[in-house]
């Protein structure tokens, strides 16, 4: 409980999660080919009744793999690559310390990098390519905004974000996805049912380890230390510039000297809390 709230805390003394590094707004939603939203499972209204001007409750939900049981630990490391560059300090220690890892990448981010994503489809065993969206819009189906950005506010803007970063992974070669996470990891229930509905499970955390990679090393560091057995990490791996990026690396080598056990989230199952995944976490 207390490594949560310092992780809450951390959060909203920093940047937002998904969008913290960024320092421009999200592109207007890219238009989704007919075919796609053709074929795309109907998904359903936001709820009636509430009323008008009503804020908007948001969750952030979290998410647990399956505990491996004392004395050992088990730990998914998760990577949002949300748009621009890639964080190579990070993608070479987890292929040179043969880590293996989640990353949640935004059709933005395929289109920029394609080497990087070269590297990552090259090492199957190491690397499960997840949905980050289509623009890096947060999904949330009602017009408000997360930490001040606007959210893609409606059900067929929700439907968009995360059916076009789909569609865009299939382009790219990347196997079909079974999660989704959504910029600024917020979300109101209705969109995370409509998410649901379009095939995915909304990807949690449990420890937020560089808050959208704006916390110096030596923080981010300390955040990977508190790891716990069942825990799942959060981090960037599109700031090459930020000193977060060391702290993910510091973090990755002390875990891995104590003999933590690293997965995805393919791997083992997993379970979240607001209705964020088949079976719900306790």
């Amino acid at each position: 409980m207390i490594r949560l709230l310092f992780t809450s805390a951390a959060l909203f003394a920093a940047v937002p999660v998904a969008m913290a590094a960024n320092t421009t707004l999200p592109a207007a939603p890219a238009p989704v080919s007919t075919a796609a939203l053709a074929t795309a499972p109907t998904v359903p209204s936001a709820p009636k009744g509430a009323p008008a001007g009503a804020p908007t409750k948001l969750v952030e939900p979290h998410l647990h793999v399956l505990k491996a049981g004392k004395p050992a630990v088990r730990v998914a490391l998760t990577f949002d690559a949300c748009m621009g560059k890639t964080d190579m300090r990070i993608l070479d220690t987890l292929i040179n310390q043969q880590v293996p890892a989640t990353i949640f990448v935004t059709a933005r981010w395929l289109r920029t990098n394609p080497e990087a994503l070269a590297l990552m489809l090259a090492h199957p065993d190491l690397f499960e390519l997840e949905n980050h969206g289509l623009n890096h819009i947060p999904a949330v189906d009602r017009p408000t905004l997360v930490y001040g950005i606007p959210a893609a506010g409606s059900p067929d803007a929700v439907a968009r974000e995360v059916q076009g970063g789909a569609d865009a992974m299939l382009a790219h070669g990347i196997p079909k996805a079974r999660w989704f996470r959504g910029a600024t990891a917020k979300y109101d229930a209705s969109a995370i049912a409509e998410i649901r509905a379009l095939g995915f499970e909304v990807a949690g955390y449990s420890i937020n380890g560089d808050s959208g990679a704006s916390l110096p090393a030596a923080a981010v560091e300390k955040q990977y230390l508190s790891a716990r057995d069942g825990d799942v990490l959060i981090s960037h791996i599109n700031q090459p510039t930020h000193a977060s990026g060391e702290g993910v690396v510091k973090g990755i080598l002390d875990m891995k000297a104590k003999g933590v056990q690293f997965v995805r989230l393919e791997d083992f199952a997993a379970k979240g809390d607001d209705n964020t995944t088949q079976q719900a976490a306790r």
